[in-house]
């Protein structure tokens, strides 16, 4: 059986206190808490460390030499403690954040300067999937996922939402016509997902309810990749605002159907795995996306 660290603290104390109503004192214990934990630690230890009279405590030649190694072993605990501590003040490490690839693009990187001088000793390593993936597998610290979140494990906080739209180009809509109705959309080119098919229900308004479930006539894995293809004047596509907004801004995508659009809005959340108290490094970048996200 291995020794405990209130069995060495409890040592430690009595010497430095010169009795065991000392260490008690000191470690805010008992006097018969102290004994126990002498008495087991002696006991693990095979050997009797201090030489207890009513009027006095003494190390023996044994006691000396592991009074020694004992000191050592808590001060590395302390040192352990104060970096630890320190970490928390200036989080330090490598972070590891996944996300799909229009959020990494669109909303986390133009936010990794700023967190960078924030917190420069931080290193950030930034991967995208447009599926979820394993935390634990692929080792990553947080996850950015949009939409309705899965009964999991894992830990979440919400960052922010972000309103769906349905948008084509200029272009596009020169070429073939501004639909008037969501029935004309059946003779223009919609662009949809490949999976989940729930991103193929577009929020419009009509006989169908307030979900119009699309028939795509292109589709593809990657929402950044129906962003291109609609600013390419290939269709018309449904987009969540933190993609488009620059877009829209500039002109390069127009809203089409507004009066038949319902105000749906995705939530955003970021997940990760949360067993004790959560890594310095970890909990500031969510503070830091949700302060500037939210």
């Amino acid at each position: 059986m291995k020794t405990t660290l209130e069995e060495l603290q409890a040592f430690v104390a009595v010497v430095d206190g010169g009795s065991i109503t000392a260490a008690a004192d000191t470690l805010g214990q008992t006097v018969s808490g102290i004994s126990r934990a002498l008495a087991r630690l002696e006991k693990k230890l095979d050997t009797t460390l201090l030489r207890r009279t009513t009027r006095r405590t003494e190390l023996t030649e044994e006691g000396r030499a592991f009074l020694q190694r004992t000191r050592a072993i808590l001060a590395s605990i302390d040192d352990a403690e104060e970096h630890m501590a320190a970490r928390r003040q200036q989080p330090a490490g490598r972070l590891r954040v996944n996300a799909a690839t229009p959020f990494m693009l669109h909303a986390v990187v133009p936010l990794v300067p700023a967190f960078r001088k924030a917190y420069p000793q931080i290193t950030l390593q930034l991967d995208t999937d447009e599926t979820y993936i394993d935390l634990l597998e692929r080792r990553t610290d947080v996850a950015i996922r949009i939409g309705q979140l899965p009964d999991s494990t894992l830990h979440a906080r919400p960052l922010c939402t972000s309103r769906l739209r349905v948008l084509a180009s200029p272009d596009y809509l020169a070429r073939t016509g501004k639909p008037k109705s969501v029935a004309d959309l059946a003779r223009h080119t919609l662009l949809g997902f490949n999976q989940p098919e729930s991103l193929n229900q577009w929020p419009l308004r009509g006989a169908h309810g307030d979900a119009w479930p699309i028939v795509p006539g292109l589709t593809a894995s990657s929402g950044e990749t129906l962003r291109q293809l609609a600013l390419q004047g290939v269709g018309i596509v449904c987009l969540s605002d933190f993609m488009t907004a620059a877009d829209r801004a500039r002109g390069d995508l127009v809203q089409v159907l507004a009066k038949d659009t319902v105000e749906v809005r995705q939530p955003i959340s970021a997940v990760y795995y949360r067993n004790t108290q959560l890594a310095a490094r970890i909990a500031c970048f969510l503070d830091f996306l949700q302060e500037r996200l939210g």
